[in-house]
């Protein structure tokens, strides 16, 4: 019969004084207590590997930091392992590997990795705009956190300031981008739930607010202004562009000459410069291709269609058609983007497709293999709607469209 350890206690624990050599005391069912010379008393569990059934010792921590009580629920915890042939050693060393990984993941690193993900997704005017506003307003106070430590109160906190000034929509689309983060975190093993799932709940909702546009019947004013205004050739050559062509604002300022067929009256958007960073075509009407010979002596020689009067070898900002447009006083009525809704309302109340004038917009369709379908099928009938939106801009900018005209003038265009 196996001789029963009577147990410690705590007083015999706490009296055991060193000796000339160290020496042990033993609690029973492998947990022992070592007293070294220098007076040091650690706690260790001796056991059987479960593999190679080799004895070993494993350090549960030293006294009075870790009580005899403490000793024992590790003591039991480390049975409970070697009962499913787990060695509790092993075990804990993994542990202390994760928790140290895991303590060097911060947010800042893991925004990183999803950032170098994101950004062959969107344009990279988008990507910058993501990571400035991410680097702005959450790195600076949360970044060097490791991420199983970010809580939503603490974010939360941290956009009160941008929130206070009235940046809603600001504030809105870094909580989207955060919540990116965290769902690409989870999804690659880093943290278990989203913590941040919640937090766009905790501000005002931004007031929806739509790129202001002109009226159809008000196309003629805006072609006679431009017709008088006093700015740059280039930038008033891009605004027109912009309305012939239907395209955003970045898209049409970056365009290249490379990017133009001349023979097909064709030009071809690369996708990395798209939104939904998917080529689009775009077919030119006379009228745009006018354009492109008017710029053509300007910029002809060089990369871009529309330079920056700043560098040449660069192409003009995204915004200067919008600013060009406040100066010729359209503030508060028409932006740069909002020129594709007034190209969209006119062509809806024309009776054209609205699939066709969507693609000329280039919204990516849900449905991939309808999109690619439409895509094909579409280019002709966008040819003759591109047509007819380029006569009518001209009609606007000769007076041969009055203000007051009516603009349904057109029968519903077919197949």
């Amino acid at each position: 019969m196996a001789r029963q350890t009577k147990p410690l206690t705590n007083t015999e624990v706490k009296q055991a004084k060193p000796k000339g050599k160290e020496y042990n005391l033993v609690d029973g069912e492998g947990l022992k207590l070592r007293i070294k010379p220098n007076g040091s008393k650690q706690w260790l569990f001796n056991y059987y590997k479960p593999l190679t059934k080799q004895r070993a010792n494993i350090s549960f921590g030293v006294y009075p930091e870790v009580s005899l009580a403490e000793a024992r629920n590790r003591r039991k915890a480390a049975r409970e392992l070697l009962a499913q042939d787990i060695d509790p050693k092993t075990h804990r060393d993994e542990q202390q590997k994760e928790a140290q990984a895991a303590n060097e993941l911060t947010l800042e690193k893991v925004i990183d990795q999803w950032f170098e993900i994101k950004k062959d997704s969107v344009t990279p005017g988008y990507a910058d705009d993501i990571y400035r506003s991410l680097n702005n307003h959450i790195i600076p106070r949360h970044g060097k956190l490791p991420l199983h430590q970010i809580t939503a109160p603490a974010v939360i906190d941290a956009l009160k300031p941008l929130a206070n000034t009235g940046k809603l929509e600001a504030v809105k689309r870094i909580c989207q981008r955060l919540n990116e983060v965290m769902a690409y975190a989870v999804n690659t093993g880093v943290i278990q739930h989203n913590p941040l799932a919640g937090i766009r709940h905790a501000f005002k909702k931004p007031k929806i607010t739509h790129n202001p546009t002109l009226k159809p019947e008000e196309l003629p004013e805006l072609m006679q202004t431009l017709k008088m205004a006093h700015i740059r050739q280039v930038t008033g050559y891009l605004i027109q562009w912009q309305l012939h062509t239907m395209t955003r604002p970045g898209e049409a300022a970056a365009a290249r000459w490379d990017e133009i067929n001349f023979d097909d009256a064709l030009w071809t958007i690369p996708a990395e410069k798209m939104k939904k960073r998917r080529e689009h075509l775009v077919p030119l009407s006379s009228q745009a291709l006018t354009l492109l010979a008017a710029i053509k002596p300007i910029s002809g020689k060089g990369q871009y269609v529309f330079p920056s009067d700043i560098d040449p070898k660069k192409h003009a900002n995204a915004s200067t058609a919008n600013m060009a447009l406040k100066r010729m006083g359209f503030q508060g009525r028409l932006t740069a983007h909002g020129m594709r809704a007034l190209a969209s309302t006119t062509l809806n109340e024309q009776g054209f497709d609205p699939d066709v004038i969507e693609a000329a917009l280039a919204h990516v369709d849900k449905n991939a293999v309808r999109g690619a379908y439409n895509r094909a099928q579409y280019l002709k009938r966008r040819k003759v709607m591109m047509d007819w939106w380029s006569e009518r801009i001209e009609q606007a900018t000769t007076g041969a469209m009055t203000l007051k005209s009516g603009v349904k003038t057109l029968r519903v265009v077919g197949e």
